[in-house]
Parts: C-alpha cells; sequence; structure tokens
C-alpha cells in the first residue's frame, strides 16, 4: 500500500499514519525526518541542505525530492510507505510524479484529512508540551493532563508551543490553502484522492481511511 496524506496543520496527519503504519506494517516517511536525518549524518545532501539552512533559506525542492528518492530505495519501503508533509505544493508533487515513475512506483491513494477550520483552531490552541520530557497534552480534547497545567509523566509545569497561538494559526491555514490545498484538486483528476472526515475518536478515523483506501 502505497499512500500520500494531505491535510492542513492540525488535522491529525502524523497522528493517523502513525496508526496506520503499524497496522499495515508499512514506514510512514517525512521529509522533515529524513532532512534533519541527513543533517545530523552529515551526508552529502544534507550538508548542501544545511548550506541553506544556515543562511535561513528554504531548501529547494530539489534538493529535498534527492532525498525522497534515496529514502525510497531503502528495504522496509518495498511493501508500501505513507508520506506524510509531501508533496506540499503543484510544483512538489510534479517532481514526485516524475520521481516514482523513474523507480517504477504506482500510488494506492492519496488521502485528504478534512478537518473544519474551526475545530482545527480549537485543537491546536489547545495544544501543550512538556518541556521536560516532551510529551504532549491537548486542554481542549479527551488528551487533557491528569492535573491541570503538570506533565503526568514527570511533574513539570506544561507549556503552550510559540506557533499555536491564534494568530499564527490563522496564518498558517491560509498559507495551506493557497499552497497546498490545490493539491486536492490535482490529485482529484488522478482518480486517487479520498477525502475523509477526520472527526471523532481516532480508532473510528483510522478505521475510515483504512476503507476508504480499499476501495
Amino acid at each position: 500500500m502505497r499512500l500520500i496524506f494531505l491535510g492542513a496543520p492540525g488535522a491529525g496527519k502524523g497522528t493517523y499514519a502513525a496508526q496506520l503504519s503499524q497496522q499495515l506494517g508499512i514506514p510512514t516517511i517525512s521529509t522533515g525526518d529524513i532532512l534533519r536525518a541527513n543533517v545530523k549524518q552529515g551526508t552529502p545532501l544534507g550538508l548542501e541542505a544545511k548550506s541553506y539552512m544556515d543562511k535561513g533559506g528554504l531548501v529547494p525542492d530539489e534538493l529535498v525530492t534527492r532525498m525522497l528518492a534515496g529514502r525510497l530505495g531503502e528495504t522496509d519501503v518495498k511493501p508500501g510507505f505513507i508520506l506524510d508533509g509531501f508533496p506540499r505544493t503543484l510544483a512538489q508533487a510534479q517532481s514526485l510524479e516524475t520521481l516514482l515513475k523513474e523507480k517504477g512506483i504506482n500510488l494506492n491513494a492519496v488521502v485528504d484529512i478534512d478537518v473544519p477550520r474551526d475545530v482545527i483552531i480549537r485543537r491546536l490552541t489547545g495544544r501543550r508540551m512538556c518541556p521536560g520530557c516532551g510529551a504532549n497534552y491537548n486542554v481542549n480534547t479527551n488528551l487533557k493532563p491528569k492535573q491541570e497545567g503538570i506533565c503526568d509523566k514527570c511533574g513539570k509545569a506544561l507549556i503552550t508551543r510559540t506557533d499555536d497561538n491564534e494568530a499564527t494559526i490563522k496564518n498558517r491555514l491560509q498559507v495551506y490553502e493557497e499552497q497546498t490545498a490545490p493539491l486536492i484538486a490535482y490529485y482529484q483528476k488522478t482518480g486517487l484522492l479520498r477525502t475523509v472526515a477526520a472527526e471523532g475518536e481516532i480508532a473510528d478515523i483510522v478505521a475510515r481511511i483504512r476503507k476508504a483506501v480499499a476501495a
């Protein structure tokens, strides 16, 4: 099973991808993780990417695609994969299409994780993180800590990420709608798009995704 997950920031792509990866026995591939790993390991591609990052610039799509090409050549990807966070633009989608053709890889489906804008804002403004152990909570969902403002695991006071304020979130959603949402139309034309309503319990949403990609 070879899948792409689309969805706005806060839609839950990473959560559902992790669950589905475990159920299907295939890896989730995040280009952000690949980029960080290459930089940390000091690979030639990582050093090239770091030269852009050190100047405060964006890593070019062409370089990210080359990193992804390497990841798709690894053995654990043979049974399938879930791409989370890539592509984000039409240009990236076209680069990915070329790469997959070169490797003889066919996608099974592109899953659009559909969550209303007001629900996303509520989710993201409710996120809390432990600065000690990294545990995540949400005061607006069933992931609340047992004691308000305190980490269940290590007892440290929880914090709000600097980018989890409403103004920043609305700006991120605006960028998504301008750059990434057109991918929905792009993949709809290919017949690969599956739109899944992502409200309710995580297990129910993952079950919906499995049903959609099996269709």
